[in-house]
């Protein structure tokens, strides 16, 4: 995932729109385990690596720290993953034949610049 979105969300939906990946979930979608707010799938979001220079759904937000930054979508970090998705943070998608698509099956792509203390400390990521 790499991106999160906090309960400083609006529900504007202007970042929906800016995602390369179409990674964010409005409101309301039965994939979308938050209430009240927009959800990023961890096993989509790549941080826009390849695409842009920075996450598009931050520059298009319009309320500060509603988006922060969170742990890549890397085997290192499957454990913190699927304990997320069992506690209802997060809501893995679960393939047919591969199970439950956490990083050990499908990694995704994250910006390498940002460190880990920035990461643990969902930092806004507009302010890199």
């Amino acid at each position: 995932m790499a991106v999160k979105i906090t309960e400083e969300c609006i529900s504007c939906e202007a970042c929906a729109s800016e995602c390369p990946v179409a990674a964010i979930l409005p409101d309301g979608n039965e994939k979308n385990p938050k209430d009240g707010i927009l959800y990023v799938k961890p096993e989509s979001c790549v941080e826009c690596v390849d695409h842009a220079d920075s996450p598009r759904c931050a520059e298009a937000c319009p309320t500060e720290g509603a988006i922060v930054w969170d742990m890549p979508y890397t085997v290192d970090f499957n454990s913190y993953y699927l304990t997320g998705n069992e506690k209802g943070e997060y809501k893995i998608r679960e393939h047919k034949t591969k199970g439950l698509m956490l990083p050990e099956v499908k990694e995704q792509k994250f910006r390498a610049d940002i460190t880990m203390a920035t990461r643990e400390a969902h930092a806004n990521v507009s302010d890199f």
